[in-house]
């Protein structure tokens, strides 16, 4: 999560933004790469193994994100007992993953960008008009094409990856890298996305990944602390705490001072 990192990535996005803007043509020959003419379909999307391997994807990477959930789901129930993982750990990994692969990926891009998929293009068998990743005036109704939202759920890996010793970092952002990639060119393969759904999917979910580590663990204006954040939520659960056990006969009284 350093400088050279968010570089490369802001290359990656000025290069693929300009070629598939200038030539969006590049979108419709990687996409036919995978459908039969002769079927006038993407074959593999009927596959039940690639099927199965599209949500296997897709556990592995909650998997990831689940002891950050674990954690908060007990601080909220017992706020007197400290967080079961670091506290820097969970916001980061959870509020990521919510933030790339929910609020920016399926509440703002898919909900408002009206790209119609693959499958759903003239192009290959589809009723509707295809457009490049920077027109929003499709007329796909609802769940588009950019971005991918199973990307930047795969690609959000780089966040737990982030969080690994540093002398298996490398090996591990590696390991995300090649996973998301995996993943996005499943999806290609099933017609649910073009190219630059998956790549955007990929650049966005670094740059949310990029700004939160940095916002947390590095910066000394915004660094946060696990004991910080503890008392946060603490006071946060309390509350609802102290109201669940007057219930049973016991006032556990005011949350305890930071």
């Amino acid at each position: 999560m350093n400088r050279t990192g968010l570089f490369i990535a802001l290359g990656l996005a000025v290069v693929i933004g300009v070629a598939f803007g200038v030539y969006p043509e590049l979108d419709l020959r990687l996409a036919g790469l995978f459908y039969d003419p002769a079927a006038k379909d993407f074959p593999l999307r009927l596959d039940p193994h690639a099927d199965f391997l599209r949500d296997a994807a897709m556990w592995v990477a909650w998997a990831f994100a689940l002891p950050a959930i674990v954690a908060f789901a007990i601080k909220m129930i017992r706020p007197d007992r400290p967080l079961i993982i670091s506290g820097r750990a969970a916001i980061f990994l959870l509020f990521s993953m919510l933030m790339a692969a929910g609020v920016l990926t399926n509440f703002t891009f898919k909900s408002f960008w009206g790209r119609p998929r693959p499958v759903a293009v003239t192009e290959f068998n589809g009723p509707l008009k295809f457009v490049p990743w920077w027109d929003p005036r499709g007329h796909c109704p609802k769940n588009c094409s950019f971005i991918s939202g199973e990307g930047a759920t795969a690609f959000w890996t780089i966040a737990p990856a982030a969080l690994t010793p540093p002398a298996i970092r490398p090996a591990a952002y590696v390991a995300a890298l090649a996973f998301g990639a995996a993943t996005s060119g499943l999806r290609m393969a099933f017609g649910g996305h073009f190219f630059t759904d998956v790549a955007g999917a990929g650049l966005v979910t670094f740059f949310v990944i990029w700004l939160m580590y940095g916002y947390i663990y590095r910066w000394p204006s915004t660094r946060l602390s696990d004991a910080r954040i503890d008392a946060a939520l603490t006071r946060l659960a309390w509350p609802g705490y102290r109201m669940t056990r007057k219930w049973f006969g016991r006032d556990v009284g005011p949350p305890p001072s930071a």
